[in-house]
């Protein structure tokens, strides 16, 4: 059984504070927002990380709000009979995988629990019953994208700073701790991303031991290896991206040469020399070492080309439940117009084109719309047009009269949700259907409750995208209010 005194605190945490309250023998009562747990201290709502409704605790308090405290694990006296063993050893230190000591069924049971909770709470919408969660079928090995950080400053245990002993290796491939930028846990197996991610992740590392290639200083921003991103596809296609903060056309060459000896199978090995401040790589030149410049992935009979910086959703089995549902709330008959907004790389877009009379993809992201376009060529689909640009500001008269005006509307937006302007043109254009697609329900609730003076929620259905993690989908559909327009 996972401890929680095996947890790593933050630093500047102590047993007792006498500037801010100590709870003893507080019980776990539910998880609210983001995934915290909550108590009730009095009329004081506690929240606080890593225990489990029934867990009894002292809790140590370390943030105070009017209306709410946020506090630190001390010590468990009881543990709660729905915790289960986490299964990953970096669990409680790495940033990921946070509901690891829950049974899966009870991750789906919040989940569900905290999108009917924010429509109604943030929303003050009147709602139809949700339907039941749509779980993940596979809770490990499901992403098919990692990003792992190369540091001089390898994050240390508890019991190696207690044991005195001379720390041979301070180097690490792998997660940031969260609150701590510049200390990475070395991570010797994640359960996050199937082979050969582990495998390749491994040899990576010992290879730049053995040959004593400097891992990247965070502080200092000094170093040779900075990032590695393995991407991998449902059909067995890898591709591998390795950053250097610095050029060495002879280690370089060494090091990828040996990842290629060592896995033929990767179709893209890549390579980036990133000297910028920050580790991101989609304003970087990306260079081919090996192979070609991309990777396959397929979903009903549609082909994708990933490139390094394309976007595409990280758990592609479960992303296939979400857009069938998403195409099935559409109610598509063969004669609709869809406008799909946000469009990312077009993957909504080109999985519903067969079943449209057109569909029209908009996105910010230049780079994104070359690859829905050039997806959509690949596809052999030429009914599905892709248009780059603010949609607040390309939903105009004169894209209407080009386009057509939408019968319906398909919106997967970031975590921000809508911007207030592209709410209003959607008001102001009146589709009879509008399903909404949201990764966050909260901002959903918002952007909601401002489209309910025209429309009804008709259909609410959740989806679990990211196992042991408090992230949850939520896909709603609204039709047009009677007397606002034409309803089918």
């Amino acid at each position: 059984m996972f401890l929680l005194n095996e947890l790593y605190l933050p630093k500047n945490a102590v047993a007792r504070n006498r500037k801010n309250p100590f709870y003893e023998k507080v019980q776990i009562e539910d998880i609210g927002a983001e995934g915290k747990a909550l108590a009730r201290v009095g009329n004081m709502v506690v929240f606080t990380q890593l225990v489990v409704p029934g867990d009894v605790v002292d809790l140590q308090v370390n943030k105070k709000r009017k209306k709410y405290q946020e506090a630190f694990v001390v010590k468990v006296h009881e543990y709660s009979p729905d915790r289960v063993e986490a299964f990953c050893k970096h669990f409680g230190i790495c940033g990921g995988c946070k509901w690891q000591f829950l049974p899966y069924e009870r991750q789906l049971f919040y989940k569900q629990k905290q999108v009917e909770d924010q429509l109604r709470r943030i929303g003050k919408l009147d709602l139809p019953e949700a339907n039941l969660i749509l779980g993940s079928k596979k809770n490990v090995f499901y992403r098919n994208k990692l990003e792992f950080t190369f540091s001089n400053k390898r994050w240390l245990s508890e019991y190696e700073i207690k044991s005195g002993d001379r720390i041979e290796n301070s180097n690490a491939l792998g997660f940031h701790v969260p609150g701590l930028f510049d200390k990475v846990i070395n991570i010797e197996k994640c359960w996050l991303q199937p082979s050969p991610s582990n495998e390749i992740r491994n040899f990576i590392y010992q290879y730049a031991l053995e040959h004593g290639l400097d891992f990247f200083d965070i502080k200092e921003k000094r170093g040779f290896l900075r990032t590695l991103i393995v991407r991998t596809s449902s059909i067995g296609e890898t591709m591998i991206i390795v950053s250097f903060f610095k050029e060495d056309k002879i280690q370089r060459t060494q090091l990828l040469s040996a990842i290629q000896k060592e896995f033929p199978e990767i179709k893209s090995l890549l390579y980036v020399i990133n000297q910028k401040g920050n580790d991101t790589i989609n304003d970087q030149q990306i260079e081919i070492f090996n192979g070609r410049g991309f990777i396959w992935e397929e979903m009903e009979g549609l082909r994708f080309k990933i490139g390094p910086k394309s976007f595409y959703q990280t758990n592609p089995e479960q992303a296939y439940s979400l857009y069938k549902v998403a195409r099935e709330f559409a109610g598509l008959t063969g004669n609709e117009i869809v406008y799909d907004l946000y469009t990312g790389t077009g993957t909504i877009a080109l999985f519903i084109a067969r079943e449209v009379k057109r569909v029209v993809g908009i996105e910010y992201v230049p780079e994104a719309i070359e690859d829905a376009k050039e997806n959509a060529q690949v596809n052999g689909i030429e009914n599905a047009s892709f248009y780059s640009g603010d949609i607040k500001t390309v939903l105009n008269e004169h894209f209407f009269n080009k386009n057509g005006n939408p019968d319906v509307i398909i919106t997967d937006p970031p975590r921000a949700g809508m911007d207030a302007e592209v709410v209003k043109k959607i008001l102001d254009i009146k589709p009879s259907r509008i399903v909404y697609v949201s990764c966050n329900p909260a901002t959903q609730a918002r952007d909601l409750a401002l489209l309910s003076v025209s429309y009804k929620i008709e259909k609410i259905q959740p989806v679990d995208m990211f196992p042991h993690t408090h992230h949850v989908e939520n896909v709603v559909l609204m039709r047009l209010s009677d007397g606002e327009g034409k309803v089918d």
